[in-house]
């Protein structure tokens, strides 16, 4: 879909959204039917991403606005956690969002430190979900429902037990108390309810740049974002997966690392189009739509000219409905001496089927079935990927390539996602190749655990590591669990004891699996250990769960299991003298 984060390294209103604040406080001061807010996503200072729909298992998610500019904030967080205290084992959880105007790295660090915060500090730096909320004060407490995404009760700390002991004996909340906290201030989303970004000028060119690429007719998208008509018509949609970070799909932790095929969107681009699309979408005054015009490369055009291999995947037939595992085959190579390839180019049949496809060179005899066939750490020649969007040709790091030696042949690995019409898929593959060897090979190695994952298990832990003998060079990295995948992060403990992050993808899904490209190489030396961690979700609040009953293990089927973290990288030292 639309693939347009919060940009920390930390962790007039629009209408629409003013109207349901006014209707939230409004309707819960007479002790009125909870009001629908909406689902949402946030991540905290440590990484951990919350989203309301996923605490399903919760008989509500209490939440309190933070503002570190506010003299009375600490009386009131005192207060909170004290609450959390008493209720954290009736089923309620807590968590503080930082609602204040002010997002600076530097400056929340301080603020929660001296506030000793120990509940998830949630980070709003778009403002736009304390918004939603309906908060206005510092202090100011909601009750959410998290099977209804509702909100039962806001107002001030002093009825908020009051309100959850309703909500537990499924009564009314009452009336709510008096905030008495400082006024939240929406400086940009104020300026942007003021003067609405324009459509032609503001608004298409974010589509444009960030999510038209794959919706458009023929991409992978399930729509095309080809019009105003068409932008304005799934404007609702576009807003809730904004919210709940279920676009734009590469969701890593802003806090980790930095990456060349980073999509994100910043806050400012997401409140503008929030602010657009609470604003009733207009089209302004513009002539020409540029949605409408948008011309894209061609995509069966050799982007580096002809290639000095071409391989022609078998045809593969996609039925019009219905969810398709993976399809692993070889493609025999015809090459009786070694070769180096230095760019590939991927060229789909049809790209709105083709969701992803990986390529590795293997031996002869050698059975890869798309992912390891048991949980030993094993380093393979990883040719490269394609991903929607991904129509670039690609080109390895200077003086780096993949070696496929004499009489190895090419692994592929397809994933399909049917869309109501039944096609054949015909991909090929451009090789580019070296002269002379380059100095240096490129691997992936893959770190992976065994591992026994309980039924309606929540948050069931993982981990693996593996040390590198040798100086090496990373340069990229990927996740890679199936449909119960929660989150991972990848770590490096330098020789000396040292740890440094290298990514944490807090929200996995098996949908999208990228190699997150390093926008600076890593240098590990030799007797780095480096930490693959991270967890599953095997329980019914997981949307993307076919079976929660099911204690899993790693298999290579979609329905199993797999804990595989991928490091790209290669030797330090020159491989060819």
């Amino acid at each position: 879909m639309f693939v347009p984060c919060l940009k920390s390294p930390l962790r007039s209103i629009p209408i629409a959204v003013s109207l349901i604040a006014s209707l939230v406080i409004a309707s819960q001061a007479s002790g009125a039917a909870p009001v629908r807010v909406g689902d949402f996503a946030l991540i905290d200072s440590a990484g951990e991403f919350h989203q309301l729909s996923r605490y399903g298992d919760k008989e509500a998610l209490v939440l309190m606005a933070f503002d570190a500019s506010c003299d009375s904030m600490q009386r009131q967080v005192d207060q909170f956690q004290a609450l959390e205290a008493a209720w954290q084992d009736k089923g309620i959880a807590f968590g503080i969002i930082n609602a204040g105007s002010d997002a600076d790295v530097e400056s929340l660090q301080n603020a929660q430190q001296r506030a000793a915060l120990e509940l998830p500090f949630m980070l709003d730096n778009s403002q736009l979900v304390t918004r939603t909320l309906g908060l206005t004060k510092a202090g100011e407490v909601t009750v959410l429902d998290p099977a209804r995404l509702t909100s039962v009760y806001s107002g001030g700390l002093a009825s908020v037990e009051a309100s959850i002991a309703a909500k537990l004996a499924g009564e009314d909340t009452g009336p709510s108390a008096d905030v008495t906290g400082c006024d939240l201030t929406f400086p940009a989303l104020d300026a942007i309810a003021a003067a609405t970004p324009d459509y032609a000028t503001e608004v298409a060119p974010i589509v444009i740049e960030q999510c038209a690429s794959c919706h458009r007719e023929g991409g992978i998208g399930p729509f095309a974002l080809d019009s105003h008509l068409m932008l304005q018509g799934w404007s609702p949609m576009i807003r809730e997966v904004l919210l709940t970070k279920r676009m734009p799909p590469m969701q890593v932790d802003p806090a980790i690392g930095h990456f060349s095929n980073d999509r994100a969107l910043s806050s400012d681009e997401i409140q503008k189009l929030i602010g657009w699309i609470d604003a009733g979408a207009p089209r302004g005054a513009a002539a020409i739509d540029p949605l409408a015009v948008v011309e894209f490369p061609d995509r069966k055009a050799w982007q580096l000219g002809e290639p000095d291999y071409i391989i022609k995947a078998p045809a593969m037939e996609i039925p019009a409905t219905g969810v398709l595992d993976y399809i692993d085959i070889d493609v025999e190579l015809p090459f009786t001496e070694d070769k180096w390839v230095k760019s590939v180019q991927f060229i789909a049949g049809d790209e709105s089927v083709l969701h992803h496809l990986l390529t590795y060179v293997t031996a002869p005899d050698e059975a890869f079935e798309g992912g390891e066939a048991d949980t030993t750490s094993v380093a393979r020649r990883f040719l490269e990927g394609y991903a929607p969007g991904k129509v670039d040709a690609m080109t390895f790091p200077e003086d780096t390539g993949v070696f496929i030696p004499a009489g190895h042949k090419l692994s592929m690995q397809f994933h399909y996602t049917t869309n109501g019409k039944a096609t054949v898929d015909e991909t090929v593959l451009g090789l580019y190749m070296y002269d002379e060897p380059p100095t240096y090979e490129n691997f992936t190695r893959s770190v992976a655990a065994n591992f026994r994952i309980p039924a309606y298990a929540k948050d069931h832990e993982v981990k693996a590591a593996y040390t590198f003998q040798e100086d090496v060079v990373v340069t990229g990295l990927r996740a890679h669990m199936h449909f119960r995948g929660k989150d991972m992060k990848f770590t490096a403990q330098f020789p000396d004891g040292r740890l440094q992050d290298l990514l944490s993808v807090p929200n996995y899904s098996y949908a999208w699996q990228p190699t997150y490209e390093l926008e600076e190489a890593m240098e590990l030396p030799a007797g780095t250990k480096v930490h693959v961690t991270g967890s599953f979700d095997n329980s019914e609040y997981n949307p993307a769960n076919p079976d929660p009953s099911k204690e899993l293990r790693f298999g290579l089927q979609s329905w199993d299991e797999m804990f595989i973290g991928y490091w790209t990288y290669h030797a330090a030292e020159p491989t060819n003298q």
